[in-house]
């Protein structure tokens, strides 16, 4: 029986257990903090296990650089009776005989983009591989159905192997591999025998063409014990509107007309970089707890529960469907820069991302915050899909720059969302010149717990990555003041434009769009008993106003105390001093108290799309 952790995240199965783990998470990820915080006195105690690893890469003679090609396959089985079609995906890991670190450092891997609706379909994509060994590989190409309202199924498997490599290997080219059928759906392979029982020049097995061409030895100076992605430098955007709904974020969109709207999205984002990673990037788990080790090795009861909830997890967040997008570079660029600011969206909302960098340069992030779910669905163990080892792992944000030729903390420097700057969010479009933005990564991950001296080593990777941009690393020890001012400065403007998400409420209490229709419907009563004309517009949006306060103050009456309670909670023990801000409010008048709470006063600008917040 093939190895659960082998199997690709989409196909394993949803367990009754799965439920249960999220607590356990949230209380591991308490105890990480409450850590990481710890050690304020005059001897310093012993660290948990965890964190840098210098264990050096082992030695091994130069490699050689390959180029694996997907071209199509061929009589795929029909995994989808509705459409008798497959909506087929390749699954890719690569084996050598290099000697990793340690067993547990995870698989060189890669995934073609989705095809829909084909049993013939065409991909003619490009992995870059290099340091392959004179040795040879083994790869194991395996072809799954995506279904994301179920487990994808999978088609067959293909191995495609090298028994030597050198200068004179004259590679493979356009070769076809039977796909086996033994790991195959069974559902899938019956569905394609009856359609082959009644249409003729129907095959039973199918192909898959393939092509490795050897792109000559790798570079010289570089460390041969190891094999990285150089290319091409992939990406993939993936929505999950349940998601967004659960945990109140939005994500910009489209409406008639070109309206600009949102809608409630949950973002996830994968960029491929560059290779290879620094061999100084090399970072285990922090066990702070005993049962930390067993979640990560899946070797207790609890342990396999809170193993298999966060592979699930990373699944349904990094899930790929219909809306995901794809795309991909060949090598670092301007354009790549500019792709990587319109994955977190520019400078807009004052945006802070949680990431994880795996250790074949798979940049991971998500966008994070004290919002119910946000921060649960933002953890860096469920980014690394519970790996053992990651590169690095924090935090980073995106800041536009008034001038791009002065350092981002020079003194004259304006950057928004701190300063509010004309050309670009939210008044206008961003400028489509990375040199007017600055990342700011810092390495505040107590899972992980990353070594703040290897943020140069970090920097001048991203630089090598995001050419253009202005890369600024943040110690989260000794920088804690400066990056704590920073983050504020974020949430301060994510406040403000309102971008990204809503307050969510007890069960009930939610103003969603249930509310909006609410609104609707009242006022087409309103419209049966007074009746509507042309000339009665300002009487009209007087009356919706009306409506509107009304529903407000029904969902403020829903505020359950132990809501009250958190979000007080929150407030004190924000670090940025939040709860000086609302008093200040409160002094000039900006807040008033409705049913026992503090409400903004109303500005006379209401519409549809207006949040209501509740401190």
């Amino acid at each position: 029986m093939e190895n659960e952790k082998d199997v690709h995240p989409s196909q394993r199965k949803d367990h009754l257990t799965d439920a249960f783990a999220t607590k356990f998470v949230d209380k591991a990820a308490s105890w990480q903090q409450k850590a990481a915080k710890h050690g304020g006195g005059k001897e310093e105690k012993p660290q948990p296990a965890g964190g840098l690893d210098e264990t050096p890469i082992p030695d091994a003679p130069q490699g050689y650089t390959l180029k694996f090609i997907f071209h199509r396959a061929t009589s795929l089985p029909i995994a989808d009776i509705n459409s008798l079609s497959s909506d087929p995906y390749i699954y890719a890991q690569l084996n050598t005989t290099l000697t990793p670190r340690h067993k547990q450092d995870p698989y060189m891997r890669f995934r073609t983009p989705t095809i829909r609706k084909s049993t013939e379909p065409v991909w003619n994509c490009e992995w870059i591989v290099a340091n392959i060994p004179s040795t040879g590989f083994k790869l194991k190409a395996r072809i799954y159905d995506e279904d994301p309202a179920d487990h994808d199924d999978r088609l067959g498997n293909v191995h495609v192997s090298a028994d030597s490599i050198d200068e004179n290997w004259t590679g493979i080219k356009e070769q076809q591999y039977k796909i086996k059928k033994r790991m195959g759906s069974k559902r899938a392979y019956f569905i394609r025998g009856c359609t082959t029982m009644f249409s003729r020049g129907m095959e039973m097995s199918g192909n898959l063409v393939m092509s490795v061409e050897l792109l000559g030895k790798t570079e010289v100076g570089s460390n041969g014990g190891r094999a990285w992605t150089v290319g091409p430098c992939a990406w993939s955007r993936h929505l999950s509107p349940m998601i967004g709904r659960i945990t109140g974020t939005k994500a910009p969109g489209s409406g008639k007309e070109g309206a600009k709207t949102e809608q409630y999205n949950f973002q996830a984002n994968q960029f491929q970089l560059a290779g290879p990673v620094p061999p100084p990037l090399y970072h285990r788990y922090v066990e702070f707890k005993p049962f930390i080790a067993g979640m990560f090795t899946a070797t207790s009861l609890r342990g396999r529960i809170l193993n298999r909830a966060l592979h699930h997890q990373h699944s349904r967040v990094y899930n790929y469907d219909r809306t995901t997008v794809y795309g991909s570079f060949p090598s670092p660029s301007k354009d790549m820069s500019l792709q990587f600011l319109n994955l977190v969206h520019y400078d807009r909302g004052g945006r802070i991302f949680t990431y994880v960098l795996t250790l074949d340069g798979i940049w991971r992030f998500t966008e994070t915050g004290k919002e119910f779910g946000i921060d649960l669905l933002s953890k860096h163990t469920m980014h690394s899909d519970v790996n053992i080892y990651v590169a690095f792992s924090g935090e980073f944000f995106v800041r536009r720059l008034k001038s791009p030729h002065r350092d981002p903390f020079d003194k004259d420097q304006e950057t928004h969302p701190a300063a509010e700057m004309d050309g670009g969010p939210p008044h206008s479009d961003p400028p489509n010149n990375p040199a007017y933005y600055a990342l700011y990564i810092d390495n505040d991950s107590g899972t992980y717990r990353p070594s703040a001296k290897l943020l140069p080593v970090l920097k001048e990777f991203m630089q090598k990555n995001l050419p253009g941009m202005k890369i600024v690393t943040l110690d989260c020890g000794a920088d804690a003041e400066k990056m704590g001012k920073l983050k504020k400065e974020q949430r301060e403007r994510k406040k403000a434009e309102g971008h990204g998400t809503v307050i969510m409420q007890d069960d009930g209490s939610s103003l969603s769009s249930s509310d909006e229709e609410e609104l609707e419907e009242r006022m087409r009563d309103y419209d049966r008993e007074d009746g509507a004309s042309e000339g009665a517009g300002q009487g009209k949006e007087n009356a919706r106003r009306k409506v509107k306060r009304e529903i407000k103050a029904s969902k403020v009456g829903g505020w359950v105390h132990g809501d009250r309670v958190r979000e007080e909670r929150e407030t004190r023990e924000d670090v940025d001093g939040i709860g000086e801000e609302g008093k200040g409010k409160k002094a000039n008048g900006e807040l008033k108290q409705e049913g026992g709470v503090m409400m903004p006063k109303e500005d006379g600008n209401d519409d549809t799309n207006e949040k209501i917040e509740a401190r």
